[in-house]
């Protein structure tokens, strides 16, 4: 080893789903199977090139205005970032400086135990119970924060707001962070709650429900002194994260709520559908409330399963985690391209 590596920083890296640079079937990553709003794809035609020139505003303005509208907060209740990893990763810096662990379950979504390495965070994550569910009283113990999403990643399960409020209830003296990348298609929000505690903060992305994974646009909401703390945190690190065209488009898609419900709701009828042929099928399947099903089959081996769809174009994740190494988690895609996949393990099966 050079004497200078013993001054790196090493950390194992989080690993994203596979992107593929040719057609498949990609139900792997989660993005939303339908195009982003009507009025996006008109704004980024009439969009002025000239501005491209410029640096983009650094308080993001535009957009945090139009969140602020849509949630009817204050602007400066809003903060927005290069999707939610962005705003999640600036929430550890900022928030979890404690000597003490902060919590998260032990299966939820791998950037958390990512962040906490790269900043020398301590952490101990609490372990789902059998059925996959956060035992809510794990988390009345004293600890220097805490995060976790609502609906859960990879699970898809959702905890009812009662038992979300009472995590925040009681952890009140720090920061606790509901990660609903996935609530659009779940229930109701956490948000309703951030004039109640003020140790609260909501994180929600455009990646999902919004199809906008590519732009990446992420937001946080809480109250106005967290985001202060959080913007002083993202001006030290990087004054401009939000390009001049997620800005202008991020505001475009504010404004088709029609759309936005429409897409969900095919997105959600879809999913049930799903969860119902699986289950034909013989799989056992969690009660996913999100964009995304996951499930295991107890006569065929995941990886084995995995594979097979993958050397037919059809990517879905798999990781082969402890708990988890025998489930596959299936984004929605449109119902024809469930139908697709359906096809092949029908097929597959009567081999």
């Amino acid at each position: 080893m050079k004497v200078f590596e013993k001054n790196i920083r090493k950390v194992e890296p989080y690993v994203p789903g596979e992107q593929p640079q040719r057609k498949v079937i990609k139900l792997n990553t989660n993005e939303n199977p339908y195009a982003p709003a009507p009025g996006v794809t008109k704004a980024l035609e009439e969009m002025d090139t000239d501005r491209l020139r410029l640096y983009p505003d650094p308080t993001a303005a535009p957009l945090v205005n139009a969140l602020a509208d849509f949630y009817h907060v204050n602007p400066d209740q809003v903060f927005v970032g290069v999707g939610s990893d962005d705003v999640l990763s600036m929430c550890f810096l900022t928030f979890f400086n404690s000597e003490k662990p902060i919590f998260f379950p032990d299966i939820t979504y791998s950037f958390y135990k990512v962040w906490a390495d790269l900043y020398r965070i301590p952490y101990e994550c609490q372990k789902l119970d059998r059925d996959f569910k956060i035992v809510k009283e794990d988390y009345y113990k004293e600890n220097g924060g805490v995060i976790f999403p609502n609906p859960n990643a990879p699970t898809g399960l959702f905890e009812e707001l009662d038992d979300v409020e009472d995590i925040i209830a009681h952890n009140q003296d720090v920061i606790v962070i509901v990660d609903e990348a996935y609530v659009d298609f779940a229930g109701r929000s956490a948000m309703e709650l951030i004039d109640k505690y003020d140790n609260l903060i909501i994180v929600q992305t455009f990646s999902k429900a919004r199809s906008m994974a590519g732009m990446r646009i992420g937001y946080a909401i809480s109250n106005s002194v967290l985001i202060k703390y959080l913007n002083d945190v993202k001006y030290s690190f990087n004054s401009y994260t939000m390009n001049q065209t997620s800005l202008v488009c991020g505001v475009e898609t504010l404004k088709d709520k029609a759309y936005f419900e429409e897409c969900v709701n095919k997105i959600i009828e879809t999913r049930e559908w799903a969860k119902e042929e699986l289950k034909n099928l013989g799989f056992h399947c969690l009660d996913s409330k999100s964009n995304f099903i996951f499930a295991m089959h107890p006569d065929y081996d995941a990886k084995e399963l995995f594979e097979a769809l993958k050397e037919n174009d059809i990517y879905v994740r798999f990781w082969g985690s402890e708990r988890i190494e025998q489930y596959m988690r299936i984004s929605v895609g449109t119902k024809e391209e469930m139908e697709a996949m359906f096809a092949f393990l029908k097929e597959y099966m009567s081999r």
